[in-house]
């Protein structure tokens, strides 16, 4: 079975069920400060699971690429990734335990056709610390009693269930096991005292796969002298489906409601999935990932078994990276593009270890990416682009880490070295960590400390440099001003129109004479490509289209599908300026009432700022 077919029986399933299959989100949500990308397929539905009416309905379903930053350290085991693709079906206040653990059961035996023995199930065991709201009472959030007799139903016997006091040795007798809040809760924060006022979650019931015992020896695992469990980390049991019961939101420090409606929100990786389908305990070999691995054996002229921690990073980090520069991010030192830099970077510091020139190997990577996701995510054209974004943020660390290695190396190790380092030469703490750890060596506690303050330091003075500047990118709010910066939204959505979703504003500056426009694009505007952008601007400007603000709160924007992208913390109540059909963003205004006002827009200049950025300077006639 291929990935795709894999991924299409899911969806065929559970539209089967009468659910609607909904669009996946961008992997960088747009005007959400919440969060740098889309974790998991609920991301997009938190309104609607806090009980908003969702438009397709209350049964849900899609296929989701997501990523978390949270798992980098983790990659270079045999099942964790940053980059994955979620399945999910949702019920919002419609169905709940019975029929998706029946229909879960359905499609993972009967549907892709799991062996039943194989399967083993984790449910939530309750928490005495965390309590609910019910009937103006307080009671305890107590063991996920339903769910553990509904599986025992499905497993066609009445097994024993450990109780829930420390981690329990595997039985392979036992088939459900109890963990606590720190295993079988979900939220996107985690556990519930690590949840902050107002985030939803609640108990799950997760269903694991297992390799065999024999995998523990097979992986020369560290921890094959401890007592196995479902949720150890030799890598014999492998979770693919988390089932989550999402019904509490939080309210103070240990308390819970009750959502409005009791809803279910599963998730299970393709990867993961695929894995145990192919009954192969590492989700590296499969064609998910196993052409990627071929390409970094051949460059390398090593062989998997023995480098496996190495190339696993290096598959891993560059498809992140793939996906985050086809999402329009790039390598920067803030937010997405902190991270996006320190996967590429990571990547490198392991091709290096592997005794390969990264510039050789990385084009080949991201070319077999591409060639995996074609005609679902990805497309043959964005090779080129993607190629050049990796390859120059490869090319900037490679000029300087022969520097930087050199005083790791002879210098004492101190937080202001690792300070140094990552301002002057751009090698970030993480990478140095990571290079030290190749060399047997440490960074203390003292000196990560003395780090972070230098560097919220470095922060603090930066905030307060940039106070001065332009609010909002205006001199100020006068006419020829305001007509200028009704025009730089006609410009955003032109440039996407005409040049691709990547495209994204980072900057605007607008004087009395003439506004600058930054965005993200890789490449020289040809002749042909600027006359496109302003014919289609002053094409709108002719069509006189009216232009009208709504305040809406944040996430009502976010559905409209309104643009924002300068990152920026933003108010719970915002401004959406929409121009007819054609242009709909998240501003503060000012602007006139018609695009007819505006005069003809010329563009009078094209040329870089920024790897990767390009500056437009235009003007009204």
């Amino acid at each position: 079975m291929t990935s795709a077919e894999l991924r299409q029986k899911f969806l065929d399933f559970y539209v089967t069920k009468g659910h609607k299959k909904i669009p996946s989100a961008i992997l960088v949500p747009e005007n959400d400060p919440t969060t740098l990308f889309t974790s998991s397929g609920m991301q997009q539905l938190v309104p609607y699971l806090k009980g908003e009416i969702h438009p397709m309905g209350k049964r849900l379903v899609n296929s989701q690429p997501s990523f978390r930053a949270e798992d980098i350290e983790e990659v270079g085991d045999n099942r964790h990734t940053t980059f994955f693709e979620m399945l999910g079906n949702w019920s919002l206040g419609d169905y709940f335990k019975q029929e998706q653990l029946v229909w879960l059961w359905e499609f993972l035996t009967k549907v892709i056709g799991l062996n039943p023995d194989r399967l083993y199930i984790t449910v939530f065991g309750g928490d005495k610390k965390h309590k609910v709201l019910l009937n103006n009472k307080q009671q305890p959030l107590g063991p996920d009693v339903e769910s553990i007799n509904i599986w025992r139903n499905l497993l066609k016997f009445d097994p024993a269930i450990p109780v829930p006091e420390g981690i329990k040795g595997f039985d392979k007798k036992i088939k459900i096991y109890e963990y606590d809040v720190t295993k079988n809760w979900w939220s996107r924060s985690g556990e519930p005292a690590k949840m902050p006022i107002g985030e939803i979650g609640g108990p799950d019931s997760e269903v694991f796969y297992d390799f065999g015992a024999d995998l523990k020896i097979h992986e020369k695992s560290p921890f094959k002298d401890q007592p196995c469990h479902l949720n150890c980390n030799c890598g014999r049991f492998l979770e693919i489906g988390n089932s989550v019961f999402m019904q509490y939101e939080k309210i103070a420090n240990g308390l819970f409601r009750p959502l409005p409606n009791k809803n279910v929100d599963f998730g299970g990786g393709l990867e993961r999935i695929l894995a145990a389908k192919e009954n192969k305990p590492d989700v590296f070999k499969t064609e998910l990932f196993w052409p990627i691995i071929q390409e970094i054996e051949k460059a390398c002229d090593k062989k998997y078994e023995g480098n496996e921690n190495a190339m696993r990073v290096i598959a891993d980090h560059l498809k992140a990276a793939v996906f985050m520069a086809k999402a329009g991010v790039e390598p920067s030192n803030k937010k997405q593009g902190y991270i996006m830099r320190r996967l590429i970077r990571r990547s490198v510091v392991k091709i290096m270890q592997l005794d390969t020139p990264a510039l050789k190997l990385s084009p080949k990577i991201c070319q077999q990416v591409v060639n995996i996701y074609k005609g679902t995510y990805l497309e043959e054209k964005d090779s080129y682009r993607i190629g050049i974004i990796i390859g120059e943020e490869i090319n900037r660390f490679l000029k300087n880490i022969n520097k930087t290695t050199k005083l790791l190396q002879t210098r004492s190790l101190s937080g202001k070295l690792f300070f140094d380092l990552e301002q002057s030469y751009g090698m970030l703490f993480e990478i140095s960590q990571e290079l030290l750890k190749q060399w047997g060596k440490s960074i203390t506690k003292k000196n990560k400390e003395e780090y972070r303050k230098l560097k919220e330091k470095h922060q603090q003075l930066s905030r307060t440099a940039s106070k001065g500047m332009f609010k909002g990118g205006l001199a100020d709010h006068s006419e020829k001003i305001t007509k200028l910066h009704t025009a730089t939204h006609l410009l955003h959505a032109a440039l996407r129109k005409v040049l691709g979703n990547h495209v994204k504003q980072v900057g605007s500056n607008i004087t009395a004479e003439r506004l600058r426009f930054d965005f993200t694009h890789h490449q020289v505007l040809t002749n042909q490509e600027i006359k496109q952008i302003e014919e289609l601007v002053n094409q709108q400007i002719k069509n006189n289209l009216k232009i009208e603000c709504q305040t809406m709160t944040l996430a009502a924007a976010q559905r409209k599908k309104a643009l924002a992208f300068f990152g920026q913390k933003y108010p719970e109540k915002v401004k959406v300026y929409r121009m007819g059909s054609f242009s709909k963003e998240v501003c503060a205004g000012p602007h006139f009432d018609f695009t007819g006002t505006l005069g003809k827009f010329k563009i009078k200049k094209e040329k870089s700022c920024g790897s990767c950025k390009r500056r437009i300077y235009g003007e009204l006639e």
